[in-house]
């Protein structure tokens, strides 16, 4: 079982459902996380602002 490092709500991951690098969000508490490891499963905060920018970047597609 993987727990919300926030609110400590259980995240139901699974070590095969999921990716390093991919973010995950808690249902509770809304908090993002990053995937760091999946054997075992390891998370770490995603830092709001750097998220923000890298879902800009990957919207507008050129980065020219």
């Amino acid at each position: 079982m993987v727990y919300c490092p926030e609110c400590e709500t259980d995240l139901d991951l699974e070590e095969d459902e999921v990716d390093e690098g991919e973010v995950v969000s808690c249902p509770e508490c809304g908090s993002d996380f990053e995937v760091i490891t999946v054997n075992p499963i390891e998370l770490k905060p995603v830092d709001e602002e750097e998220y923000a920018e890298e879902e800009e970047e990957s919207e507008d597609g050129d980065l020219s």
